[in-house]
C-alpha cells in the first residue's frame, strides 16, 4: 500500500508499505479522508514533544471498514470517524475514566503511524459510530472534541467569562463549545481572518491581538478579567501572557502542548487564587458529544474547510501550508 511518511522533520515522502499486521480482533479500515492539524505541522516542522521519526501522520479520519471480525458488530463498508488514542485500560488514569491522559497511550499518527496510508488496523473500541455525517464531517469529530474536551475541563457555565487565545481549528472548538455551554464567549487572535471565521462558526465575539493591545480586551470585563481563558496558540509567550488575563478566582486551561517550559509569576497566582489545568485530548464522552452537535447543526464543520488536497499533492502542499498559512483553517487529505 502507499503511504505518505514524514521521514524526519521538513522531509514528505511517498512510500511503499507492506499491508498492516493486526491484532485478530482489530478492524481493518481504509482512511478516506484525513484531517491535518496543528499536531501534523509541528511533526513535519520538528516541533513535536512526543514523536519518533519516520512517521506516518493523520489522526484526523474518516474511515471505510475493509475487513471486520465476526461479532466485532462493525459492517464492511460502514464509514466511521475515528478516536485515535489508544489507551491501556489498566493505569491509573485509565482506571480513574481518564484513558485521554493514559500513561502508556499511543496516538494515531504521533506514537505509531497513522492514517496517511491506503490501509490501517484499529480497535473495535475506536471505532465512533457516526451515521449521519458525510465523509468530510468524520474527518473532523477529533479536533472538535479536543474543544469540547476542553470546554468540559474548564467547567465552563452560564454567566462566565471565557477567552479563548487562538482561533485554529482547536480554539474554535474550544470557543464553540464554551459558547454551547453558556459561557460569553471572546476569541482573540493575531490574523483578522481568523477572528472572522470564529464570528462566523462559533458565534461569538473576536478581537485582533492588535484591537486588544488598545484597550478593547480590558473593556469587555471592566478591567476585571476573564472567568476561564484558554490557551490553544502552541506559542510558550502567549501561554504566559495568558496568566494577566485571568480574574482572580478565575481559571486558566492549557490546550496547547509545546517542548519548552512555561513560567508565571507565583505572587499573582497565589494573589488570584488561580486554577491551572492542562487540558490533553478527549475522551468517548467527548466524541459522543460532537458527533450530535455536529448532526444536529450545532458545529457547522463544514464551514472550516479551506483546503483539500490527495496523498500524493501533501508532499508539496503540506510544506507550503506551513509556510504560508494565509486563510488556513482546516485542510483535508482525499484519500479514494
Amino acid at each position: 500500500m502507499e503511504a505518505l511518511v514524514c521521514v524526519e522533520p521538513g522531509v514528505l515522502r511517498l512510500e511503499r508499505r507492506p499491508r498492516p499486521l493486526a491484532d485478530p480482533s482489530h478492524i481493518i479500515v481504509r482512511p478516506r479522508r484525513v484531517g491535518i492539524c496543528g499536531t501534523d505541522y509541528h511533526i513535519f516542522e520538528g516541533k513535536h514533544p512526543f514523536l519518533q521519526y519516520p512517521r506516518v501522520m493523520g489522526h484526523e479520519l474518516a474511515v471505510e471498514v475493509v475487513e471486520a471480525p465476526a461479532g466485532s458488530g462493525v459492517r464492511t463498508g460502514a464509514v466511521y470517524a475515528v478516536n485515535p488514542y489508544l489507551a491501556c485500560g489498566n493505569c491509573i488514569a485509565c482506571r480513574r475514566g481518564k484513558p485521554n491522559c493514559c500513561v502508556r497511550v499511543s496516538v494515531l499518527g504521533v506514537h505509531q503511524d497513522g492514517g496517511m496510508a491506503g490501509l490501517l488496523a484499529v480497535p473495535p473500541g475506536n471505532l465512533i459510530h457516526a451515521p449521519a455525517l458525510s465523509l468530510d464531517q468524520c474527518a473532523m469529530v477529533e479536533f472538535i472534541a479536543i474543544g469540547a474536551h476542553a470546554a468540559r475541563r474548564g467547567a465552563v457555565a452560564g454567566q462566565d467569562r471565557v477567552l479563548v487565545v487562538g482561533a485554529g481549528p482547536i480554539g474554535l472548538g474550544v470557543a464553540l463549545f464554551a459558547k454551547l455551554a453558556g459561557g460569553d464567549v471572546v476569541v482573540l487572535d493575531r490574523d483578522a481572518s481568523r477572528c472572522a471565521v470564529a464570528k462566523s462558526f462559533a458565534g461569538v465575539t473576536a478581537l485582533t491581538t492588535e484591537q486588544a493591545g488598545l484597550g478593547g480586551l480590558a473593556e469587555l470585563t471592566d478591567g476585571e478579567g476573564f472567568d476561564v481563558v484558554f490557551d490553544a496558540t502552541g506559542s510558550p509567550a502567549a501561554m504566559e501572557k495568558g496568566f494577566d488575563h485571568v480574574a482572580h478566582g478565575g481559571r486558566y486551561v492549557l490546550v496547547s502542548v509545546v517542548k519548552e517550559s512555561i513560567t508565571f509569576m507565583d505572587p499573582d497566582f497565589h494573589r488570584k487564587e488561580l486554577t491551572l489545568l492542562g487540558s490533553r485530548n478527549a475522551t468517548a464522552d467527548d466524541f459522543e458529544r460532537v458527533v450530535a452537535a455536529i448532526s444536529d447543526g450545532s458545529a457547522p464543520v463544514d464551514r472550516l474547510i479551506t483546503h483539500r488536497t490527495t496523498l500524493e499533492g501533501a508532499v508539496r502542499d503540506i510544506p507550503r501550508w506551513v509556510s504560508e498559512k494565509a486563510g488556513l483553517v482546516k485542510a483535508i487529505v482525499e484519500i479514494d
